[in-house]
C-alpha cells in the first residue's frame, strides 16, 4: 500500500467522532480488566464525583439554565460581555457577515487556547481585569482580534485571513499575550506555528479564491445547508472542522501522522498494519461546540449536540484523578513530567472521555433531566470543567492540575 493510500485510510478511520467514542470504550474496557500500563480505575468513587459536579453546577447556575461549554464564556471581564458589546457596536452588512466574523474570532481563539502555564497573566485593556489560564487566553485573543491583528486589510479589522496568518510572528503574539521575562507563556512558538500552518492550509485549499481564505469558510457550508432547509448535526460540523483543518497539526512523536490529536496505544482502535491508536480531537471538538452558538444567534437549529464527546483536558481529567476514580500505578509518576504521547497521558485522556459520558448519564438521572435538557456540552460547562478547577484549588495552593504535562501549545 502506498504512503498516500495509508494516510487516507488512517484519516478515514480516525478523523471522526465515532473514532473518539470507540477509542474511549476500548480504553474503559481495558481499565475495567486492569490491563492498562499506567492507570487504574475505581468506579465506586464515581458517585462522589457526580455529587460534587451537581453541587458545583448549582453554585454556578442555580436555576440549571446552563450555556454550552464554549469559548464564548471567556470573552467576559469585569461583568461585561466584550463580544456582545463589539457585536452591538458593529453595523454588520448581512447576517452571514456577522456569523463569519464570529467564526473567525472563535476559531483562532480556540486554536490559541492550549495550556498557558501557571505563571502567565493577561490584563484586559478596557476593564483592567487580570485573568489567567483559559479566561486570560480568551481575553487576549479577543483583544488581538478586535484590534485587527489577524486581518491583512486595515479597513476590515474584524476578520481573520490567510495572508495575515502566514506572516504572524513570535513578536506579534508575545505582544498580544503580554509575554515578558516575568510573565512567561508556555508554547508560544507552537501557537505561532499553528497559526501560520492554518494560513498556509487555507491558502492552499482555496487557491485563487481570496474571500474563501478565512477560517470562517466553514460557515459557508453550514449556512448553505441550513438555508436550504437541510438538517445540520454537530457530528457533521466536527467532520467538516477536521477536514478543513487537517493540515495544520504538527507531526509529533507518538502521534498518528496526518491525524492531529490521535496517538498510538495498544488499547486503541486497530489500524491494519499500523498498530492501534486512540483519537481525541480535543481542540476540534471544543471548537465545534463553540461554532454552534453563532448559528443559533442567526436563528438556526443544530441537531444532536450530544453526538460529540467530553473533552479530554486537564480540568475534566484532573477531577477524576483528584477524586481517586483514576489512580497512577506508579506513585513516582505524580512527580514526573509527562509527554502528551505517553501511555499514561493517552490512558488518562481516553478514560476521561468515557467517564464523562457516565457522569452525564448519572447527573441526568439524579436531576430528572433528558439529554436535550442537559446535553454533554452543558454538563461540561456547569459542570465537570468547573468542578475540576474547584477541586484543584481545594487540593493545591496554585490550583494547578494533578499531573505535569509537557505541552507544545497544540494539545493541552
Amino acid at each position: 500500500m502506498s504512503p498516500v493510500s495509508t494516510a487516507l485510510g488512517l484519516t478515514r478511520r480516525l478523523m471522526n467522532v465515532e473514532a473518539v467514542k470507540a477509542s474511549a470504550e476500548r480504553m474503559l474496557a481495558a481499565a475495567r480488566a486492569d490491563s492498562l500500563t499506567a492507570i487504574a480505575l475505581d468506579e465506586t468513587k464515581l458517585d462522589a464525583v457526580v455529587d460534587y459536579v451537581i453541587e458545583t453546577t448549582r453554585l454556578n447556575y442555580p436555576t440549571l439554565d446552563i450555556p454550552f461549554h464554549a469559548r464564548w464564556r471567556h470573552f467576559r471581564a469585569g461583568g461585561r460581555d466584550l463580544w456582545a458589546e463589539l457585536d452591538t457596536a458593529t453595523a454588520w452588512a448581512t447576517r452571514t457577515e456577522r456569523v463569519k466574523a464570529a467564526y473567525d474570532l472563535v476559531i483562532v481563539s480556540v486554536l490559541l487556547d492550549a495550556g498557558a502555564g501557571m505563571g502567565w497573566r493577561f490584563v484586559e485593556p478596557i476593564t483592567r481585569v487580570e485573568a489567567s489560564k483559559s479566561e486570560g487566553l480568551g481575553l487576549a485573543s479577543f483583544t488581538m482580534f478586535r484590534e485587527g491583528l489577524f486581518s491583512a486589510d486595515p479597513a476590515r479589522p474584524l476578520r481573520v485571513d490567510a495572508a495575515r496568518l502566514q506572516t504572524i510572528g513570535v513578536g506579534d503574539l508575545r505582544r498580544g499575550f503580554q509575554v515578558g521575562a516575568s510573565n512567561p507563556l508556555v508554547g508560544l512558538e507552537g501557537r505561532v506555528e499553528l497559526l501560520r500552518r492554518l494560513g498556509e492550509e487555507l491558502a492552499d485549499r482555496h487557491a485563487g479564491k481570496p474571500e474563501k481564505q478565512r477560517p470562517s469558510v466553514l460557515a459557508d457550508g453550514f449556512l448553505d445547508r441550513l438555508e436550504a432547509g437541510q438538517p445540520l448535526l454537530a457530528s457533521t460540523m466536527l467532520a467538516d472542522v477536521l477536514e478543513e483543518f487537517a493540515g495544520i497539526w504538527p507531526d509529533r512523536a507518538g502521534a498518528v501522522p496526518g491525524c492531529g490529536d490521535c496517538w498510538f496505544h495498544p488499547a486503541g482502535v486497530e489500524l491494519p498494519g499500523q498498530g492501534h491508536a486512540v483519537a481525541f480531537h480535543k481542540l476540534s471538538q471544543w471548537l465545534t461546540y463553540s461554532l454552534i452558538e453563532p448559528l443559533q444567534w442567526a436563528g438556526f437549529t443544530v441537531g444532536d449536540i450530544d453526538g460529540l464527546t467530553g473533552l479530554p483536558e486537564y480540568r475534566n481529567g484532573g477531577l477524576l484523578l483528584d477524586f481517586g476514580v483514576l489512580t497512577l500505578k506508579d506513585e513516582a509518576d505524580w512527580s514526573r513530567k509527562h509527554e502528551v504521547s505517553s501511555a499514561l497521558v493517552v490512558e488518562w485522556r481516553a478514560l476521561t472521555v468515557a467517564l464523562l459520558s457516565i457522569i452525564a448519564e448519572r447527573m441526568r438521572a439524579r436531576l430528572g433531566m433528558s439529554k436535550d435538557e442537559l446535553p454533554l456540552a452543558k454538563v461540561l460547562e456547569g459542570g465537570t470543567w468547573a468542578a475540576g478547577r474547584r477541586i484543584a484549588r481545594e487540593k493545591r495552593v496554585d490550583g494547578g492540575p494533578p499531573l505535569s504535562i509537557l505541552s507544545d501549545g497544540t494539545v493541552f
